[in-house]
């Protein structure tokens, strides 16, 4: 009984890998797909911060690289990604009685164009949009780093499952 449980299991484990576009990280990409290029984010802000940029770009290379089996390239990929920084604000949102803003939020909002060479009808150009409070008693200074990791982690989800996971 033991083998039988063994043979289905190892005969199930063939088929899954063998069909080349599910993968237990939860990606659909297809077969052919073999390359990835991430160019890089343009900030188009009104407000500016200067790393962030490059951070989203470098985060959004790693997400790839550690959940696929793509090869990063730097131009002209399977998959091509680009995107701008369209919005980055701060604004208030818990108001007390006092009328003064216990939290703020900040906001990032980014245009992303995908691009699947081989599978056009996959195209497409969206808006994603993340944020996260902060204590207002806390200096933006001092809480945008935090902020913006949160924050980029959040949005790279979002693209990555937009992009390869076709949620």
């Amino acid at each position: 009984m033991k083998k039988i449980i063994i043979i289905i299991s190892l005969a199930f484990g063939i088929l899954l890998s063998s069909c080349g576009i599910y993968s237990f990280s939860g990606t659909s990409i297809q077969p052919d797909v073999k390359t990835y290029t991430v160019e890089p984010i343009v900030n188009k802000a009104m407000q500016v911060n200067p790393a962030l940029a490059n951070q989203m770009t470098e985060d959004m290379i790693d997400k790839y690289k550690k959940l696929t089996n793509l090869n990063m390239v730097q131009e002209d990929g399977d998959l091509i990604i680009s995107g701008e920084i369209m919005n980055y604000n701060i604004r208030p949102m818990a108001i007390t009685s006092d009328e003064i803003a216990s939290q703020n939020r900040l906001t990032i909002t980014v245009k992303i164009t995908y691009t699947n060479q081989l599978h056009e009808e996959e195209n497409f150009e969206k808006t994603f949009s993340s944020y996260a409070d902060y204590d207002s008693t806390q200096s933006f200074d001092s809480a945008e780093s935090a902020l913006v990791d949160e924050i980029l982690e959040k949005l790279i989800d979002e693209i990555f499952n937009a992009t390869v996971a076709n949620w």
